[in-house]
């Protein structure tokens, strides 16, 4: 099968029918749903407690523990791709709300509209920039709280002095 690269950077396989994908998407979501609820977790709590409960009757051997060793890591092994799905598809989907919001502000810069495209060099360089533009931003905004408490010390002083002379 043959790999190329969405507009949000995933690997994107084809040949896979849309109706798979939208199925195991669907199926997906619906399993991070319930697995996030807290009714899964106490069904997880009761499994081990049963588990626990029935080692003696077992005589806490090699095939009691390899029970729920297996069990877990077969769980464990599924949820990874359910959860990689459903994380990629949040993903996405805040990356475009993220695009409409840059594309619709007046004067944003649209470069950021499809930024997760640019290559890991080119998302250091424009982190360099960015922080160069705050760095300055902040120092402005410093300097003109400096001024602006210049400003208000020696209207105070004036409004003082001006007390004084008319008491």
């Amino acid at each position: 099968m043959k790999k190329n690269e969405n507009s949000a950077g995933n690997q994107a396989t084809q040949g896979v029918s849309p109706a798979l994908t939208q199925q195991f998407s669907k199926f997906a979501h619906a399993t991070s749903v319930w697995t996030g609820n807290p009714w899964a977790f106490l069904l997880a709590v009761a499994v081990v407690i049963v588990w626990v409960a029935s080692g003696p009757f077992f005589g806490f051997s090699d095939t009691w523990q390899l029970v729920i060793n297996t069990g877990t890591t077969i769980v464990t092994f599924l949820m990874v791709f359910l959860i990689q799905n459903t994380q990629n598809r949040d993903t996405l989907a805040i990356q475009l709300k993220l695009s409409e919001l840059v594309l619709a502000m007046k004067g944003a810069e649209n470069k950021f509209a499809a930024i997760e495209d640019l290559s890991d060099e080119e998302l250091q360089e424009l982190h360099e920039e960015c922080r160069t533009r705050a760095e300055t931003t902040l120092r402005h905004i410093e300097g003109r709280k400096t001024t602006d408490v210049r400003r208000t010390r020696t209207t105070a002083q004036r409004n003082n002095t001006h007390a004084r002379k008319a008491s």
